[in-house]
């Protein structure tokens, strides 16, 4: 394993934005199409700022499918594993946003689960030093599951870095919600690195403060990771080390992708600190590391759409 080169693994899809500030879905008029799906945006904002990084997930024969390959090509995302299905169509999310930045959401899943482990019999992860799972669908049944799990298996065998994002979204798991806790968890053991935003580490803990979450996670764990909190920074956690990485202030328009922001940002910069020496990287690097990300996801925050915003990174934000 000597490419310096992330691949992403999960879904690719169509976000469609109400641009009637304030409204709710059910009583927005108007829709703008963006493109979409947290690792295709982790892959989109490592690209933006320079980094080597495929996709792997499973879109549509049509026109929207074609779209995200154009624009993931554009911004410099290798699109070999993004695979076309004559039979589904491109999955979409509905999304409104609300006066704080944040979301009504809505989700209409297409391709984007279909993604099997025969459409990636052929992927030699020896070509990559990190795979990111970073799929908000992928603990949904159907093929994409199997695929995901049995891709995490592969990556460890052949020594690869793993990223873990478990993006939940209550939309889709609100019936099932211990399912997605039970199926994060092995992914949570076997990662070197894995963010989780606050409402997350308090759902896959159970504990009632971050810190505590923090601690828990600990005991299940020895990767390095952060909790996400908003404005009030990141927590960082590598060893017996906990630490509040502060946050920039901003005005935000859409949060869409802030966190799929910092996930990139994370990785870009390990793939340039040799990823075969994760384990050497030091407290005051990761540190660094984590407050340039922090810039990357309050810098997202700042414009409508998470492409559009990623296509204004650029290595200064690392100054």
């Amino acid at each position: 394993m000597n490419n310096m080169k992330v691949l992403c693994i999960g879904e690719a899809l169509i976000d469609m934005i109400c641009t009637d500030r304030g409204a709710s879905l059910s009583k927005g008029q108007n829709f703008i199409k963006k493109a979409g799906g947290a690792p295709a945006n982790v892959a989109a904002a490592i690209a933006a700022l320079g980094g080597d990084v495929a996709m792997a997930a499973k879109i549509g024969q049509d026109p929207f499918g074609q779209h995200l390959i154009d624009l993931l090509q554009e911004m410099g995302v290798d699109t070999k594993w993004m695979i076309q299905d004559p039979t589904f169509f491109t999955s979409f999310a509905f999304v409104s946003l609300m006066e704080d930045g944040e979301r009504d959401f809505y989700f209409n899943r297409g391709a984007d689960g279909q993604l099997s482990d025969a459409d990636l019999a052929t992927l030699q992860l020896n070509d990559y030093s990190i795979v990111h799972f970073g799929s908000a669908t992928s603990f949904l049944p159907g093929p994409l599951q199997i695929a995901y799990s049995s891709l995490l298996k592969k990556a460890k065998e052949a020594g690869a870095i793993i990223s873990f994002d478990p993006n939940y979204r209550h939309l889709l798991f609100q019936n099932n919600t211990q399912s997605f806790i039970d199926q994060c968890w092995p992914f949570i053991a076997q990662c070197d690195f894995f963010k989780l935003s606050d409402e997350e580490a308090l759902l896959l803990t159970g504990c009632s403060s971050v810190k505590d979450a923090a601690v828990a996670l600990r005991k299940k764990s020895t990767a390095v990771f952060a909790i996400t909190l908003g404005k009030e920074g990141t927590l960082l956690c590598k060893g017996d080390h906990i630490a509040i990485i502060g946050s920039i202030a901003i005005t935000p328009v859409d949060a869409t992708g802030a966190g799929d922001a910092f996930v990139g940002a994370v990785l870009f910069q390990l793939i340039h600190s040799n990823p075969s020496e994760l384990a050497s990287i030091n407290l005051a690097s990761w540190e660094k590391i984590i407050a340039n990300a922090n810039k990357a996801g309050a810098h997202t925050c700042e414009y409508l759409g998470a492409m559009e915003a990623f296509k204004q990174l650029n290595k200064t934000i690392f100054n």
